[in-house]
């Protein structure tokens, strides 16, 4: 019973590392960028729902706040930091997106100072059935995740615009010339990723209602690990990244011997996944036009 404990707590980790791994690879897919502040849009959501909590006390009107205030977040970092830079290095972009994460770490700091704050969005108690007993919040954030990136799976497979990413993703010259609006797609990317990043936020709250500036900067981090042992630019395998660091994780942390070298362990499997098969586990290899 306590594994099976674990392994759902694991499973509501995971999830969570997913749809943040899933605003990493979708935009690093379609704007071939690595936004390393995207993490920290977790931490901005999460702000936005200390305030609405505070204001209003009620956990899905401080959820959509977060959730709208993080998609125009994004829109207008996209906007304003990286499309002035769409033709420039790679190097380049990667340190304006690492100026960007402390930008935003530092405002809140200064904005909410450095104490922790404490959400505490609802006790929703535990579910106990033949011997099993597990966190109601652990339950909700699986099937809200599983909802979520369903629906994503269908967006993007199904409707005009998910088509138009998928082309963009694949070759954003051709996509160009059939009419598709390429800036337009990168900037839904950069929506959807935020939007994404605020549900972590709040999930991520649930479980623990402490809330400083530096909020998604480990969270982030790790779901890129899981971005990249996925396969960088595969929705399918940022889910099954992020599944897998949440699953080592939660068994990890359950053994004295190795918790205490649980993040380094999450960070070997990502180096013994790439040494195998450099395109992480479901990445394909794209031939580079010359």
């Amino acid at each position: 019973m306590k594994f099976i404990e674990t392994l759902l707590n694991g499973l509501s980790m995971g999830s969570t590392y997913a749809m943040i791994a899933l605003g990493y690879t979708m935009v690093y897919g379609i704007a071939k960028m690595l936004n390393f502040a995207h993490g920290d849009i977790i931490m901005v959501g999460g702000y936005m729902i200390f305030l609405s909590m505070t204001a209003v006390g009620n956990p899905v009107l401080g959820l959509a706040a977060a959730v709208i205030f993080c998609v125009v977040l994004g829109i207008t970092i996209e906007k304003i930091a990286y499309k002035p830079l769409r033709g420039a290095s790679p190097l380049a972009v990667l340190i304006t997106a690492i100026g960007v994460s402390y930008l935003l770490q530092s405002s809140a700091q200064m904005i909410f100072g450095s104490a922790p704050k404490m959400v505490i969005i609802a006790d929703l108690g535990n579910l106990e059935f033949a011997g099993l007993k597990v966190p109601v919040y652990t339950l909700v954030t699986l099937g809200c995740s599983v909802v979520i990136m369903l629906a994503l799976n269908l967006f993007v497979k199904y409707t005009k615009i998910g088509r138009a990413m998928i082309a963009v993703s694949e070759d954003k010259g051709a996509a160009q010339l059939m009419g598709i609006n390429v800036n337009g797609i990168i900037t839904v990317t950069f929506a959807i990723g935020s939007a994404l990043a605020a549900f972590a936020g709040f999930f991520m709250l649930m479980k623990s209602p402490s809330l400083t500036n530096t909020l998604g900067a480990m969270p982030g981090i790790k779901a890129f690990t899981a971005a990249v042992i996925g396969g960088i630019g595969s929705i399918p395998g940022a889910m099954v990244g992020g599944i897998l660091i949440g699953v080592v994780e939660a068994i990890s942390l359950t053994v004295p011997a190795i918790a205490a070298y649980t993040d380094a362990i999450e960070f070997l499997i990502l180096i013994v996944i790439l040494l195998v098969r450099p395109t992480g586990i479901l990445g394909k290899k794209r031939r580079e036009k010359v």
